[in-house]
């Protein structure tokens, strides 16, 4: 432990006044927490400083050090509150009681609006995506954090293809990175977009009709066709598992022409 995190390790009485010195503790740790997220978010890592940290939080470097042990750990701590955050509000949309169709609507609603109402969530995934996720990597949280999501849209999936209103055989991981996909890179690049097509992509009627076209792009994608019926078929589409490639592999085969004799063999 950094000589300074020793000296600012907190002395912990016993009864009332050593419960109210941990919820010092707690509130102390959350307000660098968000100082620091508004830091890494504005400046990214590199150009994030301790100092405006503490400033920010109103606490000190000492305790800093104190409670997560440096300017990388507490990057890492950041990335990780971010996600459960987002996890989190995912869990409150209950969709293991909405109706499929119902169901995907609203994640893809939800991912939506949660991009734009908080920027700092794609700031801190640009970062990141910068260092090739140098620093999440090294987290032992963020998997779990992920798995309840996946087997949320795994059961989503499965009680739509039962009712006949999905295909089957759908990745959720596919599906997800695909919901989020298409809110992120439009929301990450608004301004280059706008300037690129002459529109105002960031207002809000825009936004509107983007959220419109990625939700109807999605249950269309997700929606049985009477063409992929047949096994052959069953691997195609965006955001599926695997796309067959026995008929790439299978000479054609015309009516009227003769068959060459080593397919003939």
């Amino acid at each position: 432990m950094p000589r300074d995190a020793a000296l600012a390790r907190p002395v912990r009485a016993s009864g009332g006044t050593g419960r109210t010195a941990l919820r010092d503790a707690d509130r102390t740790r959350a307000a660098i927490l968000a100082a620091a997220t508004e830091e890494f978010a504005t400046h990214g890592l590199s150009g994030a400083r301790v100092d405006r940290i503490a400033s920010r939080s109103k606490s000190n470097k000492r305790m800093l050090y104190y409670y997560f042990g440096g300017k990388e750990a507490l990057y890492l701590a950041v990335l990780e509150a971010a996600y459960g955050r987002i996890r989190a509000a995912e869990r409150d949309l209950d969709l293991e009681h909405l109706p499929p169709e119902q169901g995907l609507r609203e994640l893809v609603a939800f991912t939506w609006r949660y991009f734009i109402e908080h920027p700092e969530f794609l700031s801190l995934l640009n970062t990141e995506n910068l260092h090739r996720a140098r620093y999440l990597k090294r987290s032992t949280r963020v998997r779990a954090l992920h798995s309840p999501m996946v087997g949320m849209l795994e059961d989503l999936l499965a009680r739509g293809a039962r009712g006949g209103v999905f295909r089957p055989d759908v990745d959720p991981v596919q599906l997800y990175v695909s919901i989020a996909a298409l809110g992120y890179f439009y929301l990450s690049n608004v301004h280059t977009l706008s300037t690129i097509f002459g529109r105002d992509l960031a207002a809000p009627a825009a936004k509107a009709k983007r959220l419109a076209h990625v939700t109807a792009l999605i249950l269309d994608a997700l929606r049985p066709q009477p063409h992929e019926a047949a096994p052959a078929r069953r691997g195609a589409g965006i955001i599926n598992r695997s796309v067959s490639t026995d008929r790439a592999a299978r000479p054609s085969r015309r009516p009227g022409k003769p068959v060459p004799e080593e397919v003939s063999q």
